[in-house]
């Protein structure tokens, strides 16, 4: 994994990914971002994120910061970041 890179994934936004994976009606964009989510929150490469997800490097990459920037934003939004 790329070095900076830490996301924790709460028990309820992991069923919500999960539930988004299991879809069968989810535009196939959805599953894939939230497939990156769930499997950079377990820890894995990049390498073994794209295999499982099924996308390029640049794009685990991008959803990993886009992720990252949303969960500090609403958090800073709330009060919660420093």
């Amino acid at each position: 994994m790329r070095e900076g890179i830490s996301i924790e994934v709460s028990a309820s936004d992991r069923e919500r990914l999960a539930a988004v994976v299991a879809d069968g009606n989810r535009p196939q964009k959805h599953v894939w971002r939230a497939r990156i989510i769930l499997v950079t929150a377990e820890g894995c490469g990049t390498v073994e994120i794209m295999r499982r997800a099924g996308v390029s490097k640049r794009c685990v990459l991008r959803w990993q910061e886009r992720f990252m920037l949303r969960r500090w934003r609403r958090l800073a939004a709330h009060g919660h970041c420093l």
